[in-house]
């Protein structure tokens, strides 16, 4: 019964799409329909078929034996705060960014990760009818996260249509950068976090051209080529990438006890009316409608509704931490689906962030209206990642 409420979910959540579609005459439904049944095919290979197992398991030995590397750094400088018993989160799953930022970095220094961008980005526009952009800035999106995307593609979106503009926008909210997946495999299932990615990408591309659809010429189908400025020397540029790894450890450090803080606060207010009252389970009351239909008994499906919401209000790692010493208390399937709902940047700070970055590159007429979709954002980000912990799901009870 319940894989049948799981696939029923899928469909419920393309119709939430379509029920605040823009534009419900432009889908193109027959494109959709080909990226649903192509990434419910990726969630079989990589979660279900042995050779697509394996290959995720290599990757997430690579990542492991970085993170193992990053160590022996953080190690020297910190002896007596790592490879111990109960190791702090910052030292566990924060300080391994000190490599994997800089290591991202180098390889676009020497134009390794933009050619790989590019070539990933044409297959996938081939693959689902997109426009070129828009599929290039899904790829571009895995690999740098969207603030850094959205800044490398400035000036193409100074050119674009305001509809063209709100469709990335729509996507920036699903995505994650691939300097943040060694943080993810310290605090999640490796399996869950390396299928995510991919069908967030796919799924991205899915709910935006429903809520959005935008007919593209193809006179406007391009993609410009990015003025090459000048490269600072090597050494220069890695002490500014180490330095702004650096800085992201502190921004997610002081998130992390900023957000807990305030729903403690929160917490603690609530109390005042009520013993039970709290900010999860009002959370959880909203959001249980949304996670059993994603296969889940009542019970678990308002435990799950309480860490979604969580994440949408806070972020991913107030959640990833919560649940990390109390996971193998979860059914097989309450893992899937959740670990994969928490892999993506959808949260309300989140589209602080975006709408920020819009602000420095587009007139602020463009911007300003962006920024009367704030809840398509939202109700973009919330549907992606419903979607992808749905197709994960089918797989694994």
């Amino acid at each position: 019964m319940y894989l049948i409420i799981n696939i029923l979910g899928i469909f419920a959540f393309i119709g939430i799409a379509f029920l605040f579609s823009k534009d419900k005459k432009k889908i193109n439904w027959k494109s959709t329909g080909i990226l649903v049944l192509f990434n419910a095919f990726l969630a079989w290979l990589l979660i279900a078929f042995p050779l697509g197992r394996w290959c995720v398991e290599q990757v997430a030995l690579g990542f492991s034996w970085l993170i193992g590397t990053a160590f022996e750094g953080v190690g020297f400088a910190f002896a007596s705060m790592v490879n111990v018993e109960n190791m702090d989160m910052v030292f566990s799953a924060l300080m391994p960014i000190l490599l994997v930022v800089p290591l991202f970095d180098i390889l676009t220094y020497f134009g390794v990760l933009p050619k790989i961008i590019k070539g990933l980005g044409w297959g996938l526009s081939k693959l689902t009818g997109q426009p070129k952009f828009e599929a290039f800035y899904a790829i571009e999106m895995m690999f740098l996260g969207n603030t850094e995307a959205l800044a490398v593609s400035s000036g193409q979106l100074k050119s674009m249509s305001q509809e063209r503009l709100l469709t990335v926008s729509l996507m920036s909210m699903s995505c994650v950068s691939a300097a943040m997946i060694g943080v993810y495999i310290q605090m999640l299932p490796a399996q869950f976090v390396l299928t995510a990615i991919p069908l967030n990408i796919i799924n991205a591309i899915i709910i935006t051209s429903i809520l959005n659809p935008v007919v593209v010429t193809k006179e406007e189908d391009v993609i410009f080529e990015m003025n090459k400025e000048e490269k600072p020397p090597f050494f220069s540029f890695l002490g500014d990438s180490i330095l702004g790894a650096g800085k992201l450890i502190l921004i997610i450090t002081a998130m992390l006890i900023s957000f807990v803080a305030l729903a403690a606060l929160i917490d603690k207010v609530l109390h005042l009316f009520a013993p039970w009252l709290s900010l999860s389970n009002i959370l959880g009351v909203i959001i249980t409608p949304f996670s059993f239909l994603l296969g889940l008994p009542i019970g678990d499906a308002f435990q799950t509704a309480q860490y979604m919401g969580t994440k949408l209000v806070t972020n991913e790692f107030v959640v990833m931490a919560d649940i990390m010493p109390i996971m193998d208390s979860f059914s097989p399937h309450m893992m899937a689906v959740l670990c994969t709902f928490l892999v993506s940047f959808a949260n309300f700070s989140t589209i602080g962030m975006i709408l920020g970055c819009f602000n420095g590159i587009v007139k602020k007429e463009q911007a300003d209206n962006l920024s009367k979709n704030v809840w398509m954002m939202i109700l973009s980000g919330t549907l992606v990642s419903l979607l992808s912990a749905a197709m994960v799901g089918l797989f694994v009870w």
